[in-house]
């Protein structure tokens, strides 16, 4: 029995020796990488190389869509420039500019006589005054007036005096009131006179808005 515990202790020659472990120094210098395979690593490259590939797509493609918004908006601002010349540019086609080579009294544009009682050679008449008095005679020719003359009193820049035909007084005006407006309060003044049974008056004031005079 004990001859036989002695026998299984002791190895047969013919028992596979186990794999020897490398040293330290050697496995250090080994090319083998532990765990890791070639196609793993090749595979790793070429996931990050796509992902470079990717990034910079993807900066290229959002360049070129602002360069596209960019000239899209200023395709779009030249086509509405082009549109405004075109067709609103000009809000009276009949309106044109004042001849310092006329008479000294007085101007007469669109039909309409104009006078500047300090400058009888019309040299300091804006061309905002004159869009306005244009663009007064229009209003007040829609709502069944005539107006003959304008007038723009002394020391005054931004006031004017609309006479209209049949009336006996004129209609104090300010150019930094829109005209259609104070157009349409006089003539809401000029029919209230006419129900008070008043037709001499001296002047009619819209300078002021929402509030009208007369005297």
């Amino acid at each position: 029995m004990k001859s036989s515990k002695q026998q299984k202790q002791t190895p047969s020659s013919d028992t596979p020796k186990p794999p020897e472990l490398a040293r330290r120094r050697e496995n250090r210098n080994s090319t083998i990488m532990s765990g890791r395979t070639i196609g793993e690593k090749r595979e790793r490259l070429e996931t990050k190389s796509e992902r470079a590939a990717a990034r910079k797509k993807d900066k290229l493609a959002k360049t070129f869509r602002i360069i596209l918004t960019a000239v899209g908006f200023l395709v779009l601002i030249l086509v509405l420039i082009s549109l405004y010349f075109s067709f609103g540019g000009n809000d009276d086609p009949a309106v044109s500019t004042v001849d310092t080579n006329l008479t000294p009294e007085s101007t007469n544009m669109s039909n309409i006589e104009i006078i500047d009682e300090d400058s009888p050679s019309h040299s300091q008449i804006t061309s905002r005054m004159e869009k306005y008095i244009n663009q007064v005679r229009n209003d007040l020719k829609e709502l069944g007036y005539n107006p003959v003359r304008a007038v723009i009193p002394s020391g005054s820049i931004r006031e004017i005096n609309i006479y209209l035909d049949n009336q006996s007084g004129f209609i104090k005006m300010t150019i930094d009131r829109d005209s259609a407006v104070s157009a349409e309060d006089a003539d809401r003044m000029i029919r209230y006179l006419g129900t008070q049974g008043i037709s001499d008056y001296s002047y009619i004031d819209v300078r002021i808005d929402g509030k009208a005079y007369w005297k």
